[in-house]
């Protein structure tokens, strides 16, 4: 790949992340320090890869990066900027949805790694299986989560079973679009090879 590719690829990432920083900037101004606090949690997840690859052998390519970073501007512009009401109810499902490709890739990632580090020898199904199940689970927790929130401070996160089961449902396309092109490249390429893509160059196979 064309390191000037890369590097817009990067700075697209980084773009995002200051789109994030700015709304927190606009949390502040309109003196909301609760959302400004999420806003910045928000931020600090979007910088994780690149504390990852600074002390490991893993080095995520830009796009997940930018999967990561869009995810998290979505959901903290739902919030500050009331984009959740505005655009209601596309813009929740536009999140989930997106949300949900985030999760399945680093899903994949991760078994990845699991399975060239650990020796479980997974098979091209049982990485499938884990790219579905992983995210509807996590798309399960989140659903808690706002549950709870809504009772514990009267928010309106929630707005019925319809709107739960919805989210859960794109969060499912999502599952199935990404595990459907892992198990594509899985069919074209060794678990080797598909590892090698999210590691530095020269990575040894032991830990």
């Amino acid at each position: 790949m064309p390191r000037s590719y890369r590097s817009r690829g990067r700075y697209l990432a980084y773009a995002v992340q200051g789109l994030i920083l700015l709304n927190v900037g606009y949390s502040l101004w309109i003196w909301d320090i609760f959302l400004a606090l999420v806003g910045m949690f928000g931020f600090f997840l979007t910088t994780v890869p690149y504390i990852v690859s600074r002390r490991a052998e893993i080095c995520m390519p830009w796009e997940v990066n930018l999967l990561i970073a869009l995810s998290l501007y979505l959901h903290v512009a739902g919030h500050i900027s009331d984009y959740y009401v505005v655009f209601a109810p596309y813009y929740d499902k536009i999140a989930h949805f997106v949300s949900s490709i985030t999760v399945s890739v680093l899903g994949f990632v991760l078994v990845l790694l699991v399975d060239r580090y650990s020796g479980l020898r997974l098979t091209r199904p049982m990485i499938v299986f884990f790219i579905v199940i992983s995210t509807m689970g996590l798309g399960a927790l989140w659903e808690i989560y706002e549950y709870l929130f809504d009772l514990i401070f009267a928010t309106t996160l929630q707005h019925g079973l319809d709107d739960t089961m919805t989210d859960l449902i794109f969060d499912l396309f999502g599952a199935v679009i990404i595990a459907a092109v892992g198990n594509f490249y899985l069919r074209r390429l060794t678990k080797e090879e598909m590892t090698a893509l999210f590691l530095k160059p020269g990575t040894k196979k032991e830990l």
